[in-house]
């Protein structure tokens, strides 16, 4: 196997596992109470756009369509937990908004 090929198939494995690798992060962010604070939005949107440019470079520069395809998924795992993060964080104000608005009984405001 030339190093060529051998590059080609480790670039691929490691990109088909990215894609599973999301899961996990996902799934954390969907089941997280407290407004997926240990998700970092700048960090995702950073992968989403590095993903879409590869996605751009793929079909334009070298016209590689499983490239491409790749690239997509891992622009849609990225757009997922960037949504995902983003819908928790405002749930998750809001519920706190509430919270603070709620009257307290009036022995406790004396």
């Amino acid at each position: 196997m030339a190093l060529e090929e051998m590059t080609l198939a480790l670039f691929a494995t490691c990109n088909r596992l990215r894609i599973v690798a999301y899961v996990p992060q996902i799934l954390k962010a969907v089941t997280n109470r407290n407004g997926a604070s240990s998700i970092s939005l700048a960090t995702w949107f950073l992968f989403l756009v590095a993903n879409l440019s590869t996605v751009a470079y793929a079909l334009i520069n070298r016209s590689d369509l499983g490239l491409a395809a790749c690239f997509t998924g891992n622009s849609l795992c990225s757009a997922a937990i960037l949504l995902i993060t983003y819908c928790k964080r405002r749930s998750h104000g809001r519920r706190n908004h509430n919270c603070d608005r709620t009257p307290r009984p009036a022995f406790e405001r004396i």
